[in-house]
Order: C-alpha cells, then sequence, then structure tokens
C-alpha cells in the first residue's frame, strides 16, 4: 500500500507539471520566471519551498538532535532571515528591472567579465545543494521500499522524475507544483507530529527533555573561535544564499514588487516556524526509543526521522509522511536544478552564441539543465558527506565571491567594474587558499576571511584610479536601468539588452 501511494503521488506530480508546461510555457520568461504573473498565495508557497527540502527534514532534525539549536544556526535561522531580506531586496532594487538572471544585473552594472565570474560563482554553489536533495531522494526510495531500491537506485530514478516536469515545464510547473505540494507537505508532517506528541506524553514533555538535555541553548559558551564558528555558519547561509538565481526566481516571478517582498517576508516566517517540526519529531524518538535511535545517531543520523516513521506509525501514516517528504525534496531539487541551468544559459552560454533567438534560448536552458543533472547525480553518487554538510556549504563561494558585488552594486553609486573584479578574485582566490591549505585548522573560518577580502577588494578597487573595467557612473547606470524595464514592457520575450 506505501508503495503504491507513492507511486501514484509521483505520477501525479508529473502529470500536473507536464499539464502546465504544455499550457502556459510559451517563451524563455515563461520558463525562467513563470512569466512575473504568479499572485501571492503560490509565491509565497514557492518561497517556503526554497529551503524545506531534504536539508529541513532530514538534515536540519538530524542535526538538532545531535548538537541542539546551537546547531542549527545556518538553517532555520539563516536561511529564513535570508528569504526575508532577498525579499526586500530583490522587491526594492531588482525587480523593476524584469532581468531572467542575476547575471542579467552583473552584467548591466559593471560589465560581461563580472557577469560570468559571479554566474560560474552562482552556478557552481548549487552543486552540493543540488546533490542534497538528490541523495535524500535516494534515501526515501530506500526506505520506502524497505531496501529493495537501494539508495543509488533511488537517486537516479528521483533525478529522472523531476527532470521530467521540470525540463518542460521550468518555473511554472516548478511553482504550481510548490503550491500543492506544500499543503502536503503541511499537513503531512503535523499529522505525524500529532501521532508522536501522543507517543511522548504530549509537546511539553519533549521540550522539557530537550530543554533539560541542554538541546534549546543557542549560543555557544566557548571561546571566541567557536563565537566566530558560530557566526560564520549563520552568515553563509544568510548572506551567501541572497545571491542564488533560485531564490531571485522564486521572488521575482510575483506579478508585483508589493507581492514579491510580502510573499517573501510571510514565506520566510511559516519555514522558520514549521521547521522545528522535524526537529520536534526527530527529538521525540529518542524518547520512544532511547536505544534504538540513540544508536542511529551515533551511525547514521539521517536515518532518524523515516526509520521511526516506518516502525512506530501504522501505514496510513507512513504514506502521509512519504508523500509529504517526496513532496518537499521534490519541490526543492526541481527550482535548484532550474536555476543554474537558466543562469548558465543566460549568461555564459548566450556570450558564446549571441545570435540565439528567444525558441533557441529556451531549448539551451532545458539542455543544461539535463547536463547539469548528470553533474549533480554523478557528483551525489560519488560522495559521504551528509546532507546537512553538503547543504551548509554550498553557499561559502557565494559569499566570498558574489555577496559583495551584488550589495555594493545596489546600494553604493562609486562601485566601479574594477572594485568588482578585485571583490570576486580577492574573495574567492583567499577563501580558496584558506580552504585547501589550512581548512577546518583555520582560527578563522575560510569563507568570513574571502567575505573580508572581496569587502577590501570592492572598497580599494573603486577608489583607486581605474586601470582595468570600466566604471558605470551611477545615474548613466539608472537611466539604463529605467530603459531596460520600459523595453521589457512591451518585449517581454526579447533577450535583455546589453548596455
Amino acid at each position: 500500500m506505501l508503495i503504491w501511494f507513492v507511486a501514484l503521488y509521483l505520477l501525479g506530480s508529473i502529470a500536473i507539471g507536464l499539464f502546465v508546461a504544455f499550457t502556459r510555457v510559451h517563451n524563455a520568461k515563461d520558463f525562467a520566471v513563470a512569466g512575473r504573473c504568479l499572485p501571492m498565495p503560490v509565491v509565497t508557497a514557492t518561497v517556503f519551498a526554497t529551503w524545506f527540502g531534504a536539508e529541513a527534514i532530514f538534515g536540519v532534525s538530524a542535526t538538532f538532535v545531535k548538537d541542539g539549536l546551537h546547531g542549527v544556526v545556518a538553517d532555520p535561522f539563516g536561511a529564513s532571515m535570508c528569504l526575508v531580506i532577498a525579499g526586500i531586496f530583490y522587491g526594492t532594487k531588482i525587480y523593476k528591472l524584469n532581468v531572467l538572471t542575476l547575471g542579467d544585473f552583473f552584467r548591466m552594472r559593471y560589465n560581461r567579465t563580472v557577469e560570468i565570474l559571479t554566474t560560474l560563482c552562482i552556478v557552481v554553489s548549487y552543486l552540493g545543494w543540488v546533490s542534497a536533495q538528490i541523495k535524500a531522494l535516494g534515501l526515501v526510495f530506500s526506505v520506502v521500499t524497505d531496501g529493495a531500491i537501494s539508495r543509488e537506485a533511488g537517486m537516479v530514478l528521483g533525478t529522472a522524475i523531476v527532470l521530467t516536469y521540470t525540463t518542460f515545464g521550468g518555473m511554472f510547473s516548478v511553482a504550481i507544483l510548490d503550491f500543492v505540494q506544500m499543503a502536503v507537505v503541511m499537513g503531512g508532517i503535523l499529522f505525524i507530529g500529532y501521532l508522536v506528541s501522543g507517543m511522548t506524553g504530549g509537546v511539553e514533555t519533549v521540550v522539557s527533555h530537550a530543554a533539560a538535555a541542554g538541546k534549546l541553548d543557542f549560543f555557544p559558551r566557548g571561546d571566541w573561535v567557536q563565537w566566530l564558528a558560530f557566526i560564520a555558519a549563520w552568515m553563509t547561509m544568510m548572506l551567501g544564499s541572497i545571491p542564488q538565481q533560485d531564490v531571485f526566481q522564486r521572488i521575482t516571478s510575483a506579478k508585483s514588487a508589493r507581492v514579491a517582498i510580502m510573499a517573501s517576508i510571510l514565506g520566510g516566517t511559516i519555514y522558520f516556524c514549521f521547521t522545528f517540526v522535524p526537529m520536534f519529531i526527530a527529538y521525540a524518538a529518542t524518547l520512544i526509543n532511547p536505544e534504538q535511535f540513540n544508536g542511529l545517531i551515533e551511525t547514521d543520523s539521517q536515518l532518524v526521522l523515516p526509520t521511526l516513521v516506518m516502525q512506530h506509525t501504522p501505514v496510513f501514516a507512513q504514506a502521509i509522511f512519504f508523500g509529504a517528504v517526496l513532496a518537499a525534496i521534490m519541490a526543492c531539487s526541481s527550482a535548484t536544478l532550474l536555476a543554474p541551468s537558466v543562469s548558465f544559459s543566460e549568461n555564459i552560454l548566450r556570450n558564446v552564441f549571441p545570435e540565439v533567438n528567444d525558441r533557441q534560448l529556451l531549448r539551451m536552458m532545458r539542455l543544461t539543465m539535463v547536463c547539469f543533472a548528470g553533474v549533480v547525480l554523478t557528483f551525489a553518487l560519488n560522495t559521504n558527506a551528509s546532507i546537512f554538510e553538503m547543504v551548509e556549504s554550498a553557499y561559502k563561494i557565494t559569499l566570498a565571491g558574489a555577496f559583495v558585488p551584488l550589495f555594493f552594486g545596489a546600494y553604493w553609486s562609486r562601485a566601479t567594474t574594477q572594485g568588482a573584479l578585485c571583490a570576486i578574485i580577492g574573495g574567492v582566490g583567499t577563501w580558496l587558499v584558506v580552504e585547501i591549505l589550512i581548512g577546518e585548522a583555520s582560527l578563522v573560518p575560510a569563507q568570513l576571511i574571502g567575505l573580508g577580502v572581496s569587502i577590501v577588494g570592492m572598497l580599494a578597487g573603486s577608489l583607486l584610479p581605474q586601470r582595468f573595467g570600466r566604471q558605470t557612473p551611477q545615474e548613466d547606470f539608472h537611466k539604463a536601468l529605467h530603459h531596460r524595464a520600459a523595453a521589457e514592457t512591451h518585449h517581454v520575450a526579447q533577450r535583455p539588452h546589453r548596455h
């Protein structure tokens, strides 16, 4: 019964995604940002789905059981704040440009070199994030079939399913399925939480036990090194995730700037609150059967939640839970497959093939997505990192290389192309050197050093005499933006004009 329910759910998701694809996707803009016409409820759901995938259900819950609130500072604390900050930033600074990607902004504000370098940073950052979703799909298929489908085979099957509807429907399919799947997720996870709370004597019993065990202590109690690691984890997720194409696409697919801002704040708030439900369920498992689940925590903590559901709930509850888990992971992985593919096609391949028309660009995006899916599947099959570790590491490169050019480009009138290049090269270069040569032995986390060097590079490169790159006066830049926005109003399917 469980396997049939999961199979029917997957077929239904594919059917909805393909229906949306063939009825609503007509050009590259529909594919990349859903035609910028989505209403508040759909945008709120898709913003919520940004992070509520494998990381929130398996990664965060497992990390909380081991390390408490201190261990999950990156997610949900940093992740939810990212959604709120990004929504306000994109809604006030980027939405009116009507661009397809963040790379378009970098090109318009600086030049093509900055566009390519930042796009490469963004695309590379998705390798760990998407691989984490694929690993989680393999885990779910293996647990549901009691090992009949191996984790590796489950990864291949899950990738094929998500790729099927996302390749055809793009952001339209992602958004509509997010709306449907998030309803399944919230209902399913809350139902399991209700069942589990009954097994443990209620919510208050679990919370009191967690508090007594020190799991609700948030701030570190150690020296400054531990504080730096704590701050680095928070900032990596909160700031490093802002220059991300999937966050940008979800927010700017709204039908207006006001909807974009309000939906991002609401979606981020709901995400922060709801992520505590999987944490509660996972910790409750240690009260239901301490010997079994404490042993799992030591060997593979990611199995705590699915093992609890499979062994301590009825089949009906299992079907609801795994349907909800698949909904969350598919919603998250579809958008994170789409985002780097759109960025790579629009901001790198389009520079190589500048004469392609809109239909050819759409085909290019789809082919790129298939290729990227192959790369991340290979990576997922050959890495032993946990889901939480893969996600937490994903945004170090964008924190070091893309955040400063984005932030200063929007808010500092004296930011120049030379400054942006110094920020990118200095930030990423320093981060790589520290990460490779020193690694975990570094007293200051490598991504924080990279961020600091990136800020210094932007300031120094912009204020010193301009030796390379061109400077874009802020007045001319804003004229270009207004021209761009006006042009897009009448030519929504056209390639952004290169100023």
